[in-house]
């Protein structure tokens, strides 16, 4: 969707507001320490996500504050004003770049639409480090702290398939953003779990809801005014379930489907331990963003680089195990969850 150019001013006034907020927050403690001396500071850490209302974000933002500040050192945290807001993230890394930092963690809401940011921020030294979702091209970035979508996507699908107990799939996919790279990685995740192609036949219906729950429920409502001859729901996250549960409810099908969904939030666990949906893929956002903030200390003291894709791991949960299938319960869920 494009913007008005006062859309972009906006987002750069905003922008730059929360910079220079949370830059004045995090020097004051800096020399009330005394750990700056008067020609220097701590590390300027910049961090940019897709939203700052997303619990998901919310608590990768605060594990990047928290790893900054037993470091020593100073997180800025930008983000988009949504999911997909490619210019708001452009803004944010600009002035990122304006401010000083030496790295920029970045959840890339479309990594095509700010390529040329990325690379404009890595031509100045400052290393760049995807969190949570990968860039197109990879090299984009210097490395990637993320989850691996793709198998996050196959062990959802594998779940659903094997819940089925030998039923023909009848299913409806719940996308989230058209182009972004968790979004495609999941989606063909999970085909490939339930060992279908996209377009197949068992393929109900398809929409896009951008991960969010209203939308979510919105487009499981207009499927199921087409068909309510399903058996499952594909789900890209915890807030897209949620939304295809309630569309479920109000037609009376909860006990005939399963919905599987990937996320790990504390309440997507409550929900697949109260039967909301069959399971959940948990994420490990907290280690995203430590390491994340690690890797770029260590750059800014000794020079070396991150480089290559750290997987930070994945771990289906359900109350229901399956034969053949990995998993851990809710009691493990609510122990590890976030948010």
């Amino acid at each position: 969707m494009r913007r008005s150019s006062g859309s972009v001013r906006f987002v750069v006034i905003g922008a730059v507001a929360v910079a220079v907020v949370a830059a004045g927050c995090s020097t004051q403690r800096a020399s009330d320490s005394g750990s700056a001396g008067a020609n220097s500071g701590p590390v300027k850490v910049g961090l940019v996500t897709k939203t700052d209302t997303n619990p998901y974000f919310v608590t990768l933002r605060e594990a990047a504050k928290a790893a900054a500040d037993q470091q020593g050192a100073q997180l800025i945290a930008l983000a988009g004003k949504f999911d997909g807001d490619n210019e708001g993230q452009v803004a944010a890394i600009e002035n990122l770049v304006q401010q000083g930092v030496k790295g920029i963690l970045i959840t890339p809401s479309n990594s095509g639409g700010i390529i040329g940011a990325l690379q404009q921020a890595k031509s100045r030294g400052i290393t760049v480090i995807a969190l949570d979702t990968e860039t197109d091209p990879k090299d984009a970035v210097d490395a990637t702290w993320a989850t691996d979508n793709l198998g996050a996507g196959e062990k959802q699908g594998a779940y659903v398939k094997a819940a089925l107990n030998g039923a023909a799939p009848k299913v409806l996919l719940l996308d989230g953003t058209p182009g972004g790279a968790v979004d495609t990685q999941r989606h063909n995740g999970f085909l490939k779990g339930m060992g279908l192609a996209d377009g197949a036949p068992q393929i109900v219906g398809r929409a896009n809801a951008n991960g969010d729950q209203n939308l979510a429920q919105q487009a499981t409502e207009n499927l199921l005014q087409r068909s309510t001859d399903i058996n499952s729901v594909y789900t890209l996250n915890e807030p897209t379930a949620r939304g295809a549960y309630a569309a479920l409810t109000a037609k009376g099908l909860t006990s005939k489907v399963v919905i599987g969904s990937i996320d790990g939030g504390c309440q997507g666990v409550q929900d697949v331990k109260a039967g909301k949906y069959a399971a959940t893929v948990m994420q490990f956002p907290k280690k995203m963003a430590q390491d994340g903030v690690t890797a770029v200390v260590d750059f800014a003291k000794n020079g070396t680089k991150p480089s290559g894709f750290h997987d930070t791991g994945s771990e289906l949960i359900t109350d229901k195990p399956l034969a053949g299938l990995e998993a851990k319960d809710t009691a493990f869920g609510l122990q590890n969850c976030w948010g």
